[in-house]
C-alpha cells in the first residue's frame, strides 16, 4: 500500500475489541474538543459486534460524548431496518438502543427504499452535515472490515465504477459468497477523506487478503481494500493473530 498503516496484532477478538473501544473514545473526545462534534461511520459484519457491545456498557458508554456524536454507515444491504442482514439493525440492537444518543444524530441508509431513492436520501444526509461548500462531511473515524476476497464496505473486486470516482454514495450489484449482493456504499472519496480509518479484521480466512493488501503489489481491482488510503488521515489495522500476516508479532 502507498499509505503507511499502523498495524497492531492482538491475541484474540476480545483483546482487539477492548483496544478498539478505547480508540473510539479517544478519537470522539478529541473531535468534540477540536470541532464540537464526532462523526463516525460504522461497518457491518461479525467483527465489530464486540466493539458495539463494549461501547454500549459502562465504563465505556459513560465516556462517550453521545449528544455530539453523529453515526453513519459505510454501507448497507437493501433490506428493511429490522431484517437480520441490516447493518443498521445490528448496530441498533447491540449499541444504539442502549446509549443516550439523540435520534436525530443517527443517519441510516434507508435500505427499504428503491436504490436510487436511497442513494439520494443518504447523499442529502451527508450534505446536511458537510462543511460549507462540500458534498459530504469529513468523518473523524470510519470503522471498516474486510472480506476474504479483499472487499471492504461494499467495494468488491473488479473494475472501479465511474460512480466511485465522482459521487460519495453509489449502488452496488455484485455476487458475493455465491449470492447476489444488492447494496449501497460510501465510496473511496469519503473514506479517504476521513481523519482516522480503522480496519477490524479477524479469522484465518482473512490472512491471505490481509497479507496481499498490506504487503503485496498495488492491485486495487483484485484487492479493493487497497483503495482505502486516507490522504490526510491515519489508517489503522487491528488484527487478531489468525488474520495477521506470517511473522507478525
Amino acid at each position: 500500500m502507498a499509505a503507511n498503516p499502523d498495524v497492531q496484532v492482538f491475541k484474540d477478538k476480545t483483546a482487539l475489541s477492548e483496544t478498539a473501544v478505547r480508540l473510539v473514545i479517544v478519537v470522539a473526545q478529541e473531535a468534540v474538543r477540536e470541532h464540537g462534534r464526532f462523526l463516525i461511520a460504522l461497518s457491518g459484519g461479525g467483527t465489530p459486534a464486540g466493539l458495539f457491545r463494549l461501547l454500549a456498557q459502562s465504563p465505556y458508554a459513560d465516556q462517550m460524548p453521545w449528544a455530539q456524536t453523529h453515526v453513519f454507515w459505510g454501507d448497507e444491504r437493501l433490506v428493511p431496518p429490522d431484517d437480520a442482514g441490516s447493518n443498521y439493525g445490528q448496530a441498533a440492537r447491540l449499541l444504539l438502543n442502549h446509549v443516550p444518543i439523540p435520534a436525530v444524530n443517527i443517519h441510516r441508509i434507508k435500505g427499504e427504499d428503491a436504490p436510487i431513492a436511497a442513494v439520494q436520501d443518504y447523499a442529502e444526509q451527508l450534505r446536511q452535515l458537510a462543511e460549507p461548500g462540500r458534498a459530504w462531511p469529513r468523518f473523524d473515524l470510519t470503522v471498516m472490515g474486510m472480506g476474504s476476497d479483499g472487499h471492504t464496505a461494499s467495494l468488491f473486486p473488479g473494475p472501479i465504477p465511474a460512480a466511485a470516482r465522482q459521487n460519495p454514495v453509489m449502488t452496488v450489484t455484485a455476487d458475493y459468497d455465491g449470492r447476489p449482493a444488492q447494496r449501497i456504499t460510501l465510496t473511496p472519496l469519503v473514506f479517504n477523506d476521513a481523519r482516522h480509518v480503522l480496519f477490524l479484521v479477524t479469522g484465518e480466512k482473512k490472512a491471505e487478503a490481509v497479507t496481499a493488501v498490506l504487503h503485496g503489489p498495488h492491485q486495487p481491482q483484485k484487492w479493493p481494500a487497497q483503495r482505502i488510503q486516507p490522504e490526510n488521515g491515519r489508517i489503522i489495522w487491528f488484527l487478531d493473530k489468525a488474520a495477521s500476516p506470517p511473522n507478525s508479532l
